[in-house]
């Protein structure tokens, strides 16, 4: 396959934007944990705390950057479960950070600070943001058909985008 017809047909509108979310999502998430770091009373706290935040504060940006311009043009009927989803999947896609990490670190012996964070910030963050992709479009972000008029059928069936075959 040439390298126009990859880029063509992976480097998608849909996927750049996404990505340039995850890259905000990123960024908020390092500045966050940074300044609780050094913030009364976080500073006096189990770093653990000021991570858990940064990541919540992450994922809410994340959220609305991709309801809002990732996956604008998709509507739901149930924004709890749509909610509900994206905060599993995403704690699925950190799990892939951690595990590549554990394996890494524990089980292949490779301890250096280089080590640790090519298989968590670069292998696992990959696994992870390929996960969270296929995921958040396949079941996050679905398109919901159109909504019959007040007692006129059904509710609405829940429509997934298909990834392009061939």
């Amino acid at each position: 396959m040439r390298l126009a017809a990859i880029r063509e047909r992976f480097l998608t509108r849909e996927v750049l934007t996404f990505l340039s979310v995850g890259g905000a999502g990123y960024v908020v998430d390092v500045v966050a944990f940074n300044v609780l770091r050094s913030l009364s009373p976080f500073a006096a706290l189990d770093p653990s705390v000021a991570r858990t935040l940064a990541v919540a504060v992450a994922m809410c940006v994340t959220y609305v950057g991709n309801r809002t311009l990732t996956w604008r043009q998709h509507t739901t009927v149930n924004r709890r479960r749509e909610i509900g989803l994206f905060v599993v999947f995403n704690v699925i896609g950190f799990g892939f950070s951690v595990v590549t990490l554990v394996i890494s670190h524990d089980l292949l012996g490779l301890t250096s600070r280089l080590a640790d964070n090519i298989s968590a910030n670069v292998i696992g963050l990959a696994l992870g943001t390929v996960f969270r992709y296929l995921t958040y479009r396949r079941f996050v972000f679905t398109t919901v058909a159109s909504a019959p008029p007040a007692g006129a059928g059904p509710a609405p069936v829940r429509q997934p985008r298909r990834l392009p075959v061939g």
